[in-house]
C-alpha cells in the first residue's frame, strides 16, 4: 500500500471490492439489505465508498457472499483502517473532507483552474485574501482555519513521493491581483518555484486562444497509483462539488483537458511569462480612472 494511502480512498476500494463478490454471488442489494436488517441505500452507500463500514457489517455482508478465511479477514482489516482519522478530520466542517482524502492518495493531479490558484500553490498571503473575498461572511478564525488546512496539503509536492502535479491556469488567474499588489507579486514568484519542482508542471491558458474545451468550468482529475483505484474527476462549484466517476465521464474530462494543455503555451514559456508578470504585472499597465481598473 502507498504511505499516501489515506481512510477515504481505503473506503472507495472496500466499497468496489464489497460490490464485486456481491455481483459475483448474484445476491441483489435488497437481499443483503434484507439480511442485514438495514435499508437498501445504505448497502449502496456502502459500495459506493459514501458510507464507512464497520468490521462487523463487512463481516456479515460476506458471510452472505460465502467469502471466509484470510480473503474476509483482509478484508475487515481494510474497513478497519477505513475508519482511521485523516489529518484532515478536525477540520472537516471548513472543507470538503472527501476531496482532501481523496488527494492525499493521489498518485497524479491534472487541474484546470480559471479564476484563482489552485489550493496547492498558493501562499499564505493570497490564500487568505481569496477566502476572505469570496466568503465576507466568514470571521477571521474560519479564515485562518481554511488557510491552515490549504498549506498543510502543500506537503504533498515536497514529500518523499510527491504527487505528479499538471496545472493549466486561465490567463486570468494571474492576470487579477487578489490581495493587491504586494501580495499577487509574490504569489506569482511562488508559481515560478514551485514549477522548478520535478514534479510539477504549470501551463497559461492565454486569453488570445478565444473560446476553448474547457469552458464550462474548474475541474481536477485525480488518478492513483492501485489499478483498482479508478480516476476520479472533481468538479468545483459554489456550494462544495461533485464527484465523477463513470469512465464516460472520465474519458470526457481527460479529453477535455488533453485539448486544453494543448491550447496552453508551453511549460517554459508559461514560467517566463509568470516571472514576467510578477515584475510588470497587468494591473500596473492600465491607467487609474479608467472603467477596467
Amino acid at each position: 500500500m502507498s504511505e499516501r494511502r489515506s481512510p477515504t480512498i481505503r473506503r472507495r476500494r472496500l466499497g468496489a471490492e464489497l460490490r464485486r463478490q456481491r455481483e459475483a454471488a448474484g445476491i441483489t442489494i435488497e437481499v443483503v439489505a434484507e439480511q442485514l436488517e438495514c435499508s437498501a441505500s445504505k448497502v449502496s452507500r456502502i459500495e459506493t465508498g459514501h458510507t464507512t463500514a464497520t468490521p462487523r457489517d463487512v463481516r456479515d455482508m460476506l458471510r452472505i457472499y460465502g467469502v471466509v478465511g484470510a480473503e474476509s479477514d483482509e478484508l475487515v482489516q481494510i474497513a478497519r483502517e477505513a475508519r482511521q482519522k485523516g489529518w484532515w478530520h478536525p477540520y472537516s466542517t471548513v472543507l470538503v473532507g472527501a476531496y482532501v482524502g481523496l488527494e492525499a492518495a493521489a498518485s497524479s493531479i491534472r487541474a484546470y483552474e480559471q479564476q484563482v490558484v489552485p489550493g496547492l500553490l498558493e501562499t499564505e498571503e493570497y490564500a487568505g485574501a481569496m477566502i476572505r473575498a469570496a466568503r465576507p461572511d466568514f470571521t477571521p478564525d474560519q479564515v485562518q482555519q481554511r488557510v491552515r488546512v490549504r498549506l498543510g496539503r502543500q506537503s504533498l509536492l515536497t514529500q518523499d513521493d510527491p504527487v505528479d502535479l499538471w496545472v493549466v491556469l486561465d490567463e486570468a488567474v494571474v492576470s487579477r491581483p487578489v490581495g493587491g499588489d504586494e501580495v499577487m507579486r509574490d504569489q506569482l514568484k511562488r508559481l515560478v518555484e514551485v514549477a522548478e519542482l520535478p514534479n510539477v508542471t504549470l501551463q497559461i491558458l492565454p486569453f488570445g486562444v478565444g473560446a476553448h474545451a474547457g469552458m464550462d468550468g474548474t475541474f481536477t482529475i485525480l488518478s492513483f497509483p492501485e489499478p483498482g483505484d479508478p480516476d476520479v474527476v472533481y468538479a468545483e462549484n459554489a456550494t462544495g462539488g461533485l464527484f465523477l466517476e463513470k469512465s464516460d465521464e472520465l474519458q470526457k474530462y481527460s479529453f477535455i483537458f488533453d485539448h486544453i494543455r494543448a491550447a496552453a503555451i508551453r511549460p517554459e514559456e508559461s514560467i517566463a511569462h509568470i516571472a514576467k508578470l510578477a515584475e510588470e504585472p497587468l494591473w500596473k499597465w492600465r491607467p487609474k480612472g479608467s472603467p477596467w481598473t
